[in-house]
This record gives structure tokens, C-alpha cells and sequence, in this order.
């Protein structure tokens, strides 16, 4: 976290020995040492939090995606199935236009009458 060297903490501890004094050091390092220790903890927490807020961020943009992917896939398969129920209709339709000129095959043959035309000369 803070780029302190053995020098500089030595450096630290001899004027606190200066300043503070010899009987009252203990005490305030200790002191020192609980407060530094709970300014770790919040920073790790707070680090934490915020790295599950980006994951959690990341994971509905995936989500969001899967679903816009999931939605065209969706639209892809209903018109394919569009397509292929107008393919079945129109195989209908032939089917039946095939049945209906084998009937027309299968009846006799109306006379029709003699046509008044003239015959080109």
C-alpha cells in the first residue's frame, strides 16, 4: 500500500520514542496497529465490493446479450417456420391442381360444337 522501506519505518519508530517517550510507546503502537489493521480491513472490503459490483456489472451485460442472441435465434426459427408452412401450403395447392387435371384427364370428352370460322384460303 504505501512504499515505506526498514529505513524510513526506523526512522518513524525513533522519533516516536523521541516524542512519545519510552512508557507510553507500547500503548500507542499497539494502538497504531489496531487502527492500521482495521484501515486494511476497510480497504479490502471496499476493494471487494467493488470488484463484485464490476463482475456483477459484466454478468447482466452477458445476460443481456445471451438474451438479445436468444431473441434473434427465436425470430430466425419463426421465420424459417413461416417459410416452410408456406412451402407445405404451396405443395397443397400443386397436389390438388395435379388432382384436378387427372379428373379433367379422366372425363370424356365433350363435343363441342363446330366453330363458325372460316378457313383461310
Amino acid at each position: 500500500m504505501f512504499d515505506i522501506g526498514f529505513a524510513e519505518m526506523l526512522i518513524i519508530g525513533i522519533v516516536a520514542l523521541l516524542v512519545i517517550g519510552p512508557e507510553r510507546l507500547p500503548g500507542v503502537a499497539r494502538k497504531a496497529g489496531v487502527y492500521f489493521a482495521r484501515l486494511r480491513r476497510f480497504v479490502t472490503n471496499v476493494r471487494a465490493d467493488v470488484e463484485r459490483e464490476f463482475r456483477t456489472d459484466e454478468l447482466q451485460r452477458m445476460l443481456q446479450q445471451q438474451q438479445d442472441e436468444l431473441q434473434s435465434l427465436k425470430e430466425v426459427v419463426n421465420e424459417t417456420r413461416k417459410d416452410a408452412d408456406l412451402e407445405s401450403i404451396e405443395a397443397a395447392v400443386m397436389e390438388a391442381a395435379a388432382e384436378a387435371s387427372k379428373d379433367e384427364a379422366d372425363k370424356p370428352a365433350e363435343k363441342l360444337p363446330p366453330s363458325t370460322e372460316k378457313p383461310d384460303p
